[in-house]
């Protein structure tokens, strides 16, 4: 039903900067949330940002300061404006979208690399 491409992952020097995009297509909600989480290899999937569809945000705490989500919601995109990157930041990207409803339904791309080297 809602389908999320990632763009924009790839390799950069510590405290360097990357734009993660991701597009959603399908059926939209009026009141949603997109949001980035990121797994590491050996580690969980966590949540780096996310962002309602009223633009409400959270982050997690390891980026603040450093990370920035926003969204288009004319054009169903999110983005994350990652600065000042570390190593510790190495990771599978992936998009997520959620309907905010009683019963949310929860959809995922299919994940960007994000590689910061030493």
């Amino acid at each position: 039903q809602v389908q999320l491409v990632e763009s924009g992952g790839g390799l950069v020097q510590p405290g360097g900067s990357l734009r993660l995009s991701c597009v959603a297509s399908g059926i939209i909600f009026n009141v949603n949330a997109m949001g980035w989480y990121r797994q590491a290899p050996g580690k969980e999937r966590e949540l780096v940002a996310d962002i309602t569809s009223g633009g409400s945000t959270n982050y997690a705490d390891s980026v603040k300061g450093r990370f920035t989500i926003s969204r288009d919601n004319v054009k169903n995109m999110v983005y994350l404006q990652m600065n000042n990157l570390k190593p510790e930041d190495t990771a599978v990207y992936y998009c997520r979208y959620t309907t905010l409803t009683i019963s949310p339904l929860i959809y995922w791309g299919q994940g960007t690399q994000v590689t910061v080297s030493s």
